[in-house]
């Protein structure tokens, strides 16, 4: 997906006009090329299917049954990022524009942890349901929360603490000036409050599919977008448009919080004991990184009066270290790889 937006921005757009209609295209092009680039290895383990209708099928009518109610229960966050759009309409010039990059930079690590971790959890989930192996069951659960605790919460500090700095060094322009690098820092930090809620929803979620429990979800994410317009209205005259991307995330808390207790109370998920070490252990590692980089990190001012190759080479360094920092501590402290294995 993202190599085609590139490349229909780079070569498609100077033929387009308006050239941003070729991002559009780029979309529809990637699309295509996904869906085609995993035929010839479906056809290599002979499992190509033959389309053909049947809606009629009982297989076919129950997946579309389960399917649509999951769909929207997938869709609250982008739903409610949607909210904070419409609503940022309202505000002064520029809201749309510093919501939207906060967006794009939060949903990154997103995609790469929430979403790897609920591709990666959801068969086995479905797998030991299909076991009727409860015991088990939950220790995959608690290694999918416990992955996602540990790489959450750096994550979240890391996007918190350099949301200025990586607005500079990715957006600055003439048309994104230091008042546009400034607002943006404010949206990315709200959102980044809540990026460990939404890393969680994609891991809890699954817990609920793999039981074809499609429905709790569902009531789950319409109480939190509820929970999330009134937190906007509550929000944004004193926080403008930053206060729309806090009630996001809050609104993901309450989300993830509601799921995980919906599991614990149907007998779905039992924490395994040392999750008061493992919390310990991730907070002290977490504050070395923000200490880490607050010590080393240039004030905003330095950030957006650099030239774009002196950002680049800080926030490349900033990264490193804190990464070094975070995972240094976290062995110091007694975690191991071995430590987020899989209980089976």
């Amino acid at each position: 997906l993202n190599l085609c937006l590139i490349g229909a921005a780079l070569w498609l757009a100077p033929q387009m006009e308006p050239g941003v209609v070729a991002l559009a295209w780029g979309v529809l092009i990637a699309g295509i090329a996904q869906f085609t680039f995993q035929l010839p290895f479906l056809a290599k383990l002979k499992l190509l299917p033959r389309p053909r209708p049947g809606f009629h099928d009982p297989g076919v009518r129950r997946i579309l049954k389960l399917m649509v109610p999951a769909m929207f229960a997938v869709s609250v966050t982008q739903i409610n990022l949607l909210l904070d759009t419409v609503l940022a309409s309202f505000l002064v010039s520029g809201s749309i524009s510093w919501l939207y990059y906060s967006d794009r930079l939060m949903e990154f690590p997103v995609g790469i942890l929430g979403v790897a971790l609920s591709t990666v959890i959801l068969p086995r989930l479905s797998r030991r349901q299909a076991e009727a192996a409860p015991e088990t069951f939950s220790r995959e659960l608690d290694w999918g929360l416990r992955t996602a605790f540990v790489f959450g919460v750096p994550a979240a500090v890391g996007l918190i603490m350099l949301a200025g700095p990586m607005m500079a060094t990715l957006f600055q322009s003439e048309a994104f000036d230091a008042h546009d690098v400034a607002m943006a820092q404010r949206s990315l930090m709200a959102y980044g409050l809540g990026l460990q809620a939404f890393v969680l929803i994609k891991v809890l979620a699954p817990g609920f599919y793999a039981r074809q429990d499609t429905r709790t979800p569902v009531r789950i994410g319409m109480i939190a977008m509820a929970a999330n317009m009134l937190l906007n209205l509550l929000f944004i005259y004193p926080l403008q448009h930053a206060g729309l991307a806090l009630a996001t995330s809050l609104a993901a808390y309450l989300n993830a919080f509601l799921l995980l207790r919906g599991l614990r109370r149907e007998g779905a998920y039992r924490p395994v004991s040392g999750w008061r070490r493992l919390t310990l252990q991730v907070g002290l590692a977490a504050l070395a990184l923000a200490v880490m980089i607050m010590s080393v990190s240039p004030d905003l001012a330095e950030w957006v009066g650099a030239g774009r190759g002196q950002r680049v080479l800080w926030l490349i360094g900033l990264v490193v270290g804190g990464v070094v920092s975070y995972l240094g501590v976290l062995w110091l402290s007694g975690v191991r790889p071995r430590d987020l294995h899989s209980r089976r």
